[in-house]
């Protein structure tokens, strides 16, 4: 016969492996897209690019807890008036320092006015509140009085 066909009833041994070559490919595809939207919880941002430049920022930690304590990048302070100081020193080691207020629910509103206005005095322009993020479509919980 033309075409050189085998007309023996015996199993075929082979594999195609590029049908299985592509399904991998098309799964490792949709795995890496979707990896990146759930693990990226933070907002996106455009930052500026330089030549000399570093991703490393300098961050401010203060933390106002219900208690009364104050922490400055996890450090105890005795009170929230150090932080001008230490605001002060970290400013002049980086002119772009960050800080972060993360303040307990239940911390009066005059003492956060207070750490907000210390940290202007020692010229820290660029001040951001921690939060703690809430699932989309539940509401944000009032806290009781």
């Amino acid at each position: 016969m033309a075409g050189g066909a085998d007309e023996t009833d015996e199993p075929i041994t082979g594999i195609n492996v590029t049908p299985l070559v592509d399904i991998v490919l098309v799964l490792l595809i949709i795995f890496m897209v979707t990896a990146k939207l759930i693990v990226s919880k933070s907002v996106p941002l455009d930052l500026p690019k330089a030549a000399s430049g570093s991703d490393i920022q300098t961050v401010f930690s203060i933390v106002l807890a219900a208690d009364g304590t104050t922490q400055i990048d996890s450090k105890s302070v005795p009170s929230d008036d150090a932080i001008l100081g230490m605001a002060k020193t970290a400013r002049d080691k980086n002119p772009e320092l960050r800080a972060i207020i993360k303040a307990d629910s239940s911390v009066p509103h005059g003492r956060v006015i207070h750490v907000l206005d210390l940290l202007k005095q020692a010229q820290v322009a660029k001040i951001a509140f921690g939060v703690s993020p809430v699932a989309p479509g539940v509401p944000s919980p009032v806290p009781s009085k």
